[in-house]
């Protein structure tokens, strides 16, 4: 044990510091606990202890914390915590903890270390101290208040209608009452916009929140001499924690048990990636590096231990850093990037056509024609084009799109950190998967065994054992790190629950069948374990006789990898109890019964075990140096026996790869298991199925004629095909035109892969422009899970994984095809959305009022009428199309190109403006212009006349036929935008397969109250007199609702015409060009 601090480092209580009632030893204030900064402190009762500042100064690494995991440090949350860093120190002197020894802490906090507490203290506990959770960060409501109302739009909107009341008044002479409806309208729409924002952000918050307390947060203590498992939201100060491998270290822990392996990952408070090692014994008089300490938030990724609680929620290191740096995360999502750019593109041409109107007005209209557009009415023109080309209805379809996708995750069982993330899932080209856990069930068992050449099976049928069959169930119960539940040793051996990893929990219910586990446990004790690592992939134990007293030898086993483990083997037990030596014959035997049982999808584990006299460790225990002195001596073993374990695949993980390698993403196994297990496996669950025959191996990498795949694939980009299985030894020595090779392959399982690998191979296949996607849920697959584009992990997983995750599958694995659906639907139905809204509520507008300018021609569509399209008729419209369900093919078609296909590209905008915008536009124009043709104001009359339109056309006359004109305009085009949407619900398919009625797949029955919807806003605006006064509307004869039927049909047949050539012709211009 590491030597004490002498003089002020020793810490030295009075008796009065130890005894007491209940009571006085949990409150902890005349020994540590000031109530003014909350920090703890331990203090001799006499000299009141104190430290030099410099040696408890915050560590440097700890003045960049930062709570989020992030690849980069946020630089203005690093140099707000380097700001606060003397107020961190200030608060962490006085701990003490890590400086004294285990049996005074236990004193200290009133538990033992075999016993824990008692219900009365845990109670008192609870009472004194509450539970072990953090306070919510702020809410930051200012900011959030500000981003609802001028986030995307908003400003706009908000701007343009107080430009409209200035030209009211005092501007207007006189003052127009359709303008100042005109700002009363932006300004409703304005705060409507900012309510669905802040709606969509609190239902979004409270589903999520609701799926987040569905994540496990469970823990392993000792509490009233009894192990049980218990949220870690009920620790306190005292509990007995044990630590394993995979575990969040739920509150802090003073170490008082720790295998030499023993290692945290801290990257979470110091964004040091590199494994923190723990002992037991304390190593720095600073808190913070002392490796006696496991700190809340920190992770296990090596070994096991077991710590004593000295504090939790807000007095926790992690509690006192998180006031500081609980600042939400920086960046833009993909999605949002997105939507950033289309508001980026709208926004340059609202200011470029603004910005002509005006220099056109005083450069030419002001001077030649003064009397044609005056001050407000130029303000109202500017704004018109403003809200033209705003499509007010996105903000709205967004909130909507965002709130259903965040109810389909519930319904779904999924967490997504971020709702965004779902809509980058959509745009995955590859899935890399662990195997355990992720493919599998994570419910192993043993199915056989064998003692040199004799192979049993389970149930094994034998009243008496064997001496060599008892040998390898001590082997299987003592070198293992699971243990059985004292809640449930009644039950049945198959229903009882046992505390380890899915594999020791197989081994050790394969010794219990053999003979009680209790038994060796009474006869043996446990001197020194390594645990199992994906690096090592072995466990070791050694142990020492409880009944042979003085007896000068330990027992030293093993338990891991055959191809590990043979060459560590000279000897092998035969089925009598006699032992041989390991000849060559004996190692064919046994591989070959490892290749047969993994080519049947089993895992094989080699059991070995030696007498190691005590003499030969001369190192002091739990230290580096008696590690490597161990592993020095696991040599020289005697093969005990094989045992071989199934993990059967999940029952829905065929149909998934299935559907995703129908959805145009391939699906990779990555896992540390032998390679004829992993492909057996990898057929199981249809990720290999192509014929074993032709599956090809690392030399089909050197010599592509020998390869399995189309060497056509090799020259078509994207195109992909044949079969590989590699170890992870040969990834390593991959070049890049190897790897290029190997990404054209269509079926992959990578084996006996380590994190580092499993690491590279997701590095590698991004350098590769694929989006993958990383699954699994073992603390071997945390790295990669951070780097993957989306990372997914299992909430049976190790809380390792899940921290390192984007999303978060509760239930089951095919969560994953409903989140990418949701993740292309979002996308899918957004640009749905725009190529909607563009046609009218931005082309179709637009135009009236640059013809006014440019042409002298009335503009035929007033702007208020503008923003009731804008606003409500196409909003409503745009609502519902966040409804539509997925078309047909969207997971039989390939996923987007994040760095080439945009929410808003070339195709999607020739589309809303050339094709449809043109058509309504037209239309419209034609029948506005018609109709004045009607009413004995023909177009001669009003081309270039710039308001002078002679004697004969009284201004009385012009402005009610005009203001007729625009009522028709407006008709006209809402009436074709029912037809629009119906043909924009999809994209390629016809409205005949996908109908909005009488199918249950494809049916949208809101569709037909939003065409009531806007059928009633259009009778509103035109036929209630009081209205017709303010906004300038008028009644229209019934003529001009049913002309706009026909062209909409027209424009619905086009679209079906285009759909159909289309599907038709896949390669062809239309395809080519569709969007």
């Amino acid at each position: 044990m590491a030597e004490q601090p002498q003089t002020e480092g020793r810490v030295q209580f009075t008796d009065d510091n130890f005894r007491g009632d209940v009571q006085r030893h949990y409150s902890r204030h005349s020994l540590s606990r000031r109530h003014s900064s909350g920090s703890l402190s331990i203090r001799s009762a006499e000299t009141g202890l104190t430290r030099n500042t410099r040696d408890l100064a915050l560590p440097v690494a700890y003045r960049t914390v930062s709570i989020q995991i992030e690849d980069e440090a946020d630089r203005e949350q690093a140099a707000k915590i380097k700001n606060n860093a003397d107020e961190i120190a200030e608060e962490l002197r006085d701990l003490k903890w890590h400086v004294l020894s285990p049996a005074d802490l236990c004193e200290n906090l009133q538990t033992t270390i075999t016993g824990g507490l008692s219900p009365t203290q845990i109670n008192l506990a609870t009472a004194l101290y509450g539970r072990n959770i953090h306070k919510p960060p702020p809410s930051r409501l200012a900011h959030k208040l500000f981003m609802y109302c001028f986030g995307g739009f908003g400003s706009l909107l908000l701007v343009g209608g107080v430009l409209c009341l200035i030209a009211w008044r005092p501007l207007g002479n006189p003052p127009a009452a359709a303008n100042a409806a005109l700002g009363i309208i932006l300004i409703f729409v304005f705060f409507i916009q900012a309510f669905f924002n802040a709606w969509q952000d609190f239902t979004s918050s409270r589903v999520m929140a609701s799926i987040t307390g569905m994540l496990p947060d469970d823990c392993l203590i000792t509490r009233d001499g009894i192990q049980v498992t218990v949220a870690a939201t009920e620790l306190v100060p005292g509990d007995i924690v044990h630590i394993r491998l995979g575990d969040k270290i739920p509150a802090d822990l003073r170490l008082i048990d720790a295998s030499t392996d023993l290692k945290f990952d801290r990257s979470i408070l110091t964004g040091e990636s590199k494994p923190f090692p723990a002992t037991v014994d304390f190593t720095d008089n600073n808190y913070l590096e002392t490796h006696n300490i496991a700190l809340q938030g920190t992770h296990c990724v090596c070994g096991k231990g077991t710590g004593v609680v000295v504090d939790t929620g807000e007095k926790t290191v992690f509690g006192k850093i998180a006031k500081l740096s609980s600042q939400p995360r920086k960046g833009l999502t993909p999605l949002q990037r997105e939507i950033l750019r289309f508001v980026s593109v709208i926004v340059s041409l609202v200011v470029f056509f603004d910005a002509l109107v005006i220099i056109l007005w005083a450069t030419w209209l002001h001077k030649d024609h003064p009397d044609w557009i005056n001050v407000p009415l130029l303000i109202v023109n500017c704004v018109s084009v403003a809200v033209a080309f705003i499509p007010e209805g996105l903000p709205i379809a967004l909130t909507t799109c965002l709130t259903i996708t965040a109810g389909s995750m519930k319904r779904n069982k999924i967490l997504c950190k971020s709702l965004a993330t779902v809509e980058t899932l959509g745009s995955v080209t590859l899935i890399c998967s662990d195997k355990t856990g992720t493919l599998t069930m994570n419910k192993m068992f043993v199915t056989n065994f064998s003692i040199a050449d004799q192979r049993h099976e389970i149930p094994y049928h034998s009243e008496t054992p064997s001496p060599a069959v008892e040998k390898l169930a001590a082997v299987a119960g003592l070198c293992n790190s699971g243990h059985f539940d004292a809640a449930t040793a009644h039950l049945p051996l198959e229903q009882k629950k046992i505390n380890g990893d899915a594999t020791d929990q197989a081994v050790l219910r394969f010794s219990e069948s053999i003979g009680p586990v209790e038994e060796l446990y009474r006869r043996w004790r446990k001197v020194y374990e390594l645990g199992f690592n994906s690096k090592n992939k072995f466990m070791l134990t050694i142990i020492e006789s409880e009944e042979e007293e003085g007896k000068q030898e330990y027992t030293l086993m093993m338990k891991g990898a055959p191809e590990i483990l043979l060459s560590r083997c000279n000897y092998v037990l035969r089925p009598d109890g006699t032992t041989t030596g390991l000849s060559a014959q004996w190692k064919r035997k046994l591989q070959q019964f490892q290749v047969e049982w993994a080519t049947e999808g089993k895992r094989v584990l080699l059991l070995a075990q030696k007498s190691l006299p005590k003499a030969q460790i001369v190192s002091t225990p739990n230290t580096v140096a008696y590690s490597d002195e161990v592993l020095a001596a696991a040599t020289d073993l005697v093969v005990v026996g094989l045992v071989a374990i199934v993990d059967p695949p999940r029952s829905e993980t065929p149909g998934v790869i299935d559907t995703l390698r129908d959805a145009g993403i391939r699906v990779f196994m990555v896992t540390g298991d032998f390679k004829h297990t992993a492909a057996a496996i990898a057929r199981a669950c249809n990720i290999l199925r192509t014929p074993t025959g032709l599956v090809d191996d690392f030399t089909a990498l050197e010599i592509p004629s020998n390869s399995s795949m189309d060497p056509a694939n090799e020259k078509l980009p994207g195109s992909f095909g044949g079969a590989i299985v590699l170890e992870g030894p040969e990834i390593m020595t991959l070049n890049q035109s190897q790897w290029d090779q190997l990404a054209k392959y269509e079926e992959v399982v990578f084996a006996r892969t380590t994190p580092e690998q499993k690491l590279r191979i997701v590095r590698e296949f991004q350098a590769r422009d694929e989006v993958v996607g990383m699954t699994g849920d073992g603390v071997n697959d945390a790295p990669s899970l951070k780097q993957a584009d989306v990372g997914i992990a299992l909430g049976s997983g190790s809380d390792v994984a899940i921290e390192a995750a984007d999303m978060v599958l509760l239930d089951s694995f095919d969560g994953i095809v409903g989140a990418v659906r949701s993740g292309r639907v979002v996308f899918d139905n957004l640009r749905k959305t725009i190529a909607y809204l563009l046609p009218a509520g931005s082309f179709s507008e637009l135009w009236p009022v640059m013809i006014s300018v440019f042409f002298g021609l009335p503009q035929n569509l007033s702007s208020f009428l503008m923003i009731i399209i804008c606003c409500f008729t196409d909003c409503a419209g745009a609502m519902i199309m966040a409804y539509e369900s997925p078309e047909s093919d969207i997971l039989t078609r390939g996923p987007r190109k994040i760095h080439s296909q945009h929410l808003v590209d070339r195709k999607l905008l020739f589309h809303a403006y050339g094709f449809v915008g043109i058509l309504e536009c037209t239309c419209s124009m034609a029948m506005s212009f018609w109709h004045m043709q009607r009413r004995g104001l023909p177009f001669s009359a009003i081309w270039l006349r710039y308001g002078n339109l002679g004697p004969q056309y009284s201004t009385e006359f012009v402005t009610q036929v005009v203001n007729e004109g625009s009522s028709v305009y407006f008709v006209t085009l809402v009436v074709m935008q029912f037809f629009n949407l119906m043909a924009t619900r999809t994209r390629r398919l016809s409205l005949f397969q996908s109908p909005p009625i009488g199918k249950k797949e494809t049916q949208n029955l809101y569709l037909f109250p939003v065409i009531l919807f806007a059928l009633a806003i259009a009778f509103i605006f035109n036929y209630i007199p009081a209205l017709q006064n303010i906004i300038q509307t008028t009644q229209i004869q019934v003529e001009y609702w049913f002309l706009p039927v026909a062209f909409g049909i027209g424009l619905l047949s086009l679209d079906e015409g285009r759909k159909f050539c289309v599907r038709k012709y896949p390669n062809g211009f239309l395809a080519k060009i569709a969007w």
